[in-house]
């Protein structure tokens, strides 16, 4: 296995001053390994519109350097979580791992299953469990409806914030300040025509989930496609997690979403809630 050592400046293990900031620009505890921050945001780069990487495309998304982005990548090829065929870097099922290790210890995962799945029993459409991580809505339990075409994101999946309904609906608990923030960390665009991006409009569109106690997006990230999610929250009253389902508009409209779903999904949410 090839050994990448990163450079250190005096002594052994100490960062220098580019290395005690992540890619992100934040600062970091003198004790942080610049290496490990770099290979994690290559990690966290691929997605479902970034499958596969070169090393231009891996230095960009992770604002890293193009030697940096190589000594990255080659290491979890090394590692065994990426495959390479010379121009292009793939993930091996072994980058579930690094999933799998949030999955497996949450409670909250745990508890949430089954009642995802009595959901989507009940409605025959995919109902999922998501939380909010620096922008984005990350799923983190779904119950998948069978069906020859899928509906929504799979276990893992990321969906912007901003235009998601499980995103506003994240969104809706905290304050503009804090809304604010997110939304920077996500450059909003028009995926569809229906798509609500710009910072006036997100922000009335999540006052407007807090207000009603859920949120809808319809057609604003593909056309065919809307979701209605619900908070979950904890004992002190702060939005942790939210339920949602996925349909295809034209077989499921607003109207059925607001008088048949919304009770299913609001009395998930307080099985959660009870449970946490």
């Amino acid at each position: 296995m090839t050994s990448v050592k990163e450079p250190v400046n005096g002594q052994e293990g100490e960062l220098t001053p580019e290395e005690s900031a992540d890619p992100s620009g934040k600062a970091r505890a003198k004790e942080g390994m610049a290496g490990l921050a770099k290979g994690l945001a290559i990690i966290e780069a691929f997605g479902a519109s970034t499958a596969r990487m070169t090393v231009s495309d891996a230095a960009h998304l992770a604002d890293l350097s193009r030697p940096a982005a190589r000594r990255c990548l080659l290491t979890l090829v090394d590692l065994g979580y990426l495959a390479h065929d010379g121009k292009f870097f793939t993930p091996l099922p072994r980058m579930l791992r690094l999933g799998s290790a949030y999955l497996s210890t949450s409670s909250l995962t745990q508890i949430a299953q089954p009642l995802l799945t009595s959901a989507r029993d009940e409605l025959h459409e995919s109902v999922s469990l998501a939380v909010l991580d620096e922008g984005y809505s990350v799923f983190i339990a779904r119950a998948e409806a069978v069906r020859i075409v899928s509906t929504g994101v799979k276990l893992g999946g990321r969906l912007p914030a901003y235009c998601s309904a499980t995103g506003r609906v994240l969104l809706s608990g905290l304050s503009e300040e804090e809304i604010r923030h997110h939304l920077d960390a996500t450059p909003m665009k028009h995926l569809t025509t229906r798509t609500l991006a710009t910072t006036n409009t997100v922000l009335r569109a999540i006052a407007l989930a807090a207000q009603n106690g859920y949120a809808i997006s319809n057609e604003e990230l593909e056309i065919g496609m809307s979701a209605m999610a619900v908070p979950v929250r904890n004992r002190s009253g702060a939005i942790e997690a939210a339920v949602s389902v996925s349909v295809f508009s034209g077989r499921v409209s607003v109207e059925t979403l607001e008088e048949k779903f919304l009770p299913v999904l609001k009395a998930v949410a307080a099985r959660l809630q009870r449970a946490l």
